[in-house]
């Protein structure tokens, strides 16, 4: 999966809004520490759901999935389907 370091980045960006708007206390006049958290817990969502849209729409390879299937009818005719997606 040429993906899983985009799932991997964005599972950690999560973490650690989580970890800055639950766990970290902190007083600052310039920066407001759970709000910093809160975006990015949603960077991380948005994130981890676009690498996963792209994971399941190409392969492996960077294409798109492809199938072909020829088989023979009782005619002996060969009959050919294809499908993308």
């Amino acid at each position: 999966m040429p993906y899983a370091g985009g799932l991997g980045s964005s599972v950690a960006v999560f973490t650690i809004g989580a970890i800055l708007d639950f766990a970290v206390k902190l007083q600052s006049s310039t920066v407001d520490w759970q709000t910093v958290g809160v975006i990015l817990m949603i960077v991380g969502a948005v994130g981890f759901v676009v690498t996963l849209g792209l994971s399941l729409m190409f392969n492996s390879n960077g294409s798109y999935r492809r199938s072909r299937r020829v088989t023979q009818d009782a005619s002996g005719t060969y009959v050919e389907e294809r499908g993308t997606y």
